[in-house]
Formats: structure tokens, C-alpha cells, sequence
């Protein structure tokens, strides 16, 4: 690859969020990085993603597996170019009551969102305060802000996320090292039917677009902004309310949108 653009990661960037993000990304002046578990539709949104020009490295990896993981930082490494940014945005969830869900379901979502981003964070923030400049992006969402009642374990995921990135924020302040992290409300992706709640009211309700949540990340990320809630004012309004309802509401709010087969109610 050419050192003459920067050079961007994006996990998670066969569909999606991550796709837009690392579109966009191109279309910014960065060559790019992309990985997901899908090496079909990978290879898929690399042809689209080399349109907007720069050059795209693809490197398949299942980040569920450490030795994946470390498999991606490694070929990552072995360009021999600096990473300017990385954008964490691989994840998965699985809606349903917590005492029906398979365990391996809830176990892969600690692993992908939880674990995943830990990991890649720790190799990639060290060679980024070493170089004393970097961006990083972490996807989080407005489900960090409410606990999930039917997705109890994604929501938490995103919690941990959201606090993981609010405490890294404050210990890297002065190391010309910035993270912005993107909460996108309920957005128009393969999401919630991967998730088996295509019956549930959030499932079926109107969606954010993904386009749009891309580009407000970025422009929060390149702005320095410690957050951005994406994309619609709906999702906005939502996050302000949630700083003020308790918990016990916000888990009854959260049952009625993502309780099986709650989008038969209506």
C-alpha cells in the first residue's frame, strides 16, 4: 500500500455502519483497513469502497477469537504504516428473554463487543501515545444509556463500552491521542434481524439511516468531540431523557420495544 494517504482501520466494515464509515473514510483521503468475520460480502464492500479511490487492505478475521484478533494486528503491524485512525465498530446482539437465550449467544457478544475492543485498543492506543497522535472511534450506542430488558446482555456490552471510552478520554488527555465514541439509535442494518427480533417493535419501527450516522461519527471524531448521539433528533431526545428517567423506567420503556413479538401489538 502507499504511505502517501493516512491510513485508516475499521472493524466490522462488510455492511452496515462500519461499511458507510469506511466509505466515508475513503472519501476523506484514507486508505483503508477493513475487517469482518464475512469474507464474501468483505471482498463485496471492498469493490465498492475502492470506487471512491485510495487503496483497501482486506483482512478476514473472526475478532470473537483472540488468536484472530491478534492475527489482524499483526498484518495491521506488518504494513508498515502508522495507524491514523481506528474505528472499533465490530459487534453483534441477540434479543430475547435472558432465560431462553443460548449462553454461546450471550458468551459471543461479551467476546465481539466486550472483548474484542478491549484488545484491539490496547495495541493500537500504545502505538498511538508512542507516536503521540491518533484518532480512534468507538461505536457504542444509545442502549448504553438504559438497561435492556430482552437484551440485557447487549445493552450491557454497550455500558462497558460507553464507560470504557469515557475513562480512556480522561487518561489520554494530554497525549495528543483522541476517542470519540458514536451512539447511533436504532439504525437501518442487518442488526436486529442477525439479532432474531424482526417481530419486536423496535425491529419493525423506522430506522435511522446509516449514511447519516456514519458521517455524524466522523465529523465528531475529526471535531475532537468526546461523543456523538446519531442520528435523528428522535434518538437525540431519547439520550436526554434517559439522563434523567430511573432505571426501573427505562428497563420498562426498553421491555415494550424489545419484548418478542411486541411489533404484534400494535
Amino acid at each position: 500500500m502507499s504511505a502517501v494517504r493516512p491510513l485508516a482501520l475499521v472493524t466490522g466494515a462488510s455492511s452496515g455502519i462500519g461499511f458507510e464509515l469506511a466509505g466515508q473514510l475513503a472519501e476523506r483521503g484514507y486508505d483503508l483497513v477493513i475487517n469482518a468475520e464475512d469474507d464474501v460480502r468483505l471482498q463485496q464492500a471492498a469493490q465498492q469502497i475502492r470506487a471512491a479511490g485510495g487503496q483497501v487492505e482486506v483482512i478476514r478475521a473472526d475478532l470473537r477469537a483472540y488468536e484472530e484478533t491478534e492475527a489482524l494486528l499483526t498484518r495491521v503491524t506488518a504494513l508498515g504504516r502508522p495507524l491514523d485512525v481506528a474505528v472499533l465498530n465490530a459487534g453483534v446482539g441477540r434479543g430475547g428473554a435472558f432465560v431462553d437465550t443460548d449462553l454461546a449467544d450471550e458468551l459471543e457478544i461479551i467476546d465481539l463487543n466486550v472483548r474484542s475492543t478491549v484488545h484491539l485498543a490496547k495495541r493500537v492506543v500504545r502505538a498511538m501515545t508512542e507516536r503521540g497522535e491518533g484518532r480512534i472511534l468507538v461505536t457504542s450506542s444509545i442502549a448504553s444509556t438504559m438497561p435492556g430488558s430482552f437484551q440485557a446482555v447487549y445493552n450491557a456490552s454497550k455500558s462497558f463500552l460507553q464507560s470504557f471510552t469515557e475513562a480512556l478520554q480522561n487518561e489520554l488527555k494530554d497525549t495528543g491521542v483522541t476517542l470519540t465514541s458514536l451512539m447511533p439509535g436504532p439504525t437501518e442494518t442487518d442488526f436486529f434481524h442477525r439479532a432474531g427480533m424482526d417481530e419486536t417493535k423496535v425491529g419493525q419501527q423506522d430506522k435511522d439511516d446509516p449514511e447519516q450516522v456514519a458521517r455524524q461519527g466522523l465529523d465528531a471524531l475529526f471535531a475532537g468531540k468526546s461523543k456523538r448521539v446519531a442520528a435523528s433528533a428522535k434518538t437525540k431526545a431519547q439520550e436526554v431523557a434517559n439522563k434523567i428517567l430511573p432505571d426501573t423506567l427505562k428497563a420498562q420503556a426498553h421491555r415494550k420495544m424489545a419484548e418478542p413479538h411486541s411489533g404484534q401489538d400494535e
